[in-house]
């Protein structure tokens, strides 16, 4: 049985949103002090964002794929 796509999405933005929060922490308070990166924290913000965006993205196509070709699998079987 195949998920749906709208299950797809949200399970790729609740688990790509937490990480969002732990990269936050982590880009804020490891990697820019030991770094000494001179960002600010809307730059922070923008940042993550942008690498949260593309791992929604990322997460939610490989999902599609696997579960199209385990879709397949299952109906060459049947």
């Amino acid at each position: 049985m195949s998920q749906p796509r709208a299950h797809s999405l949200l399970e790729q933005i609740l688990s790509v949103g937490s990480g969002f929060v732990v990269s936050l922490i982590f880009w804020t308070y490891v990697v820019v002090p030991v770094w000494q990166l001179p960002v600010q924290t809307a730059d922070n913000l923008q940042i993550t964002a942008a690498f949260t965006a593309l791992s929604i993205t990322r997460g939610y196509l490989w999902r599609r794929i696997f579960n199209r070709l385990g879709s397949g699998r299952r109906a060459r079987h049947a």
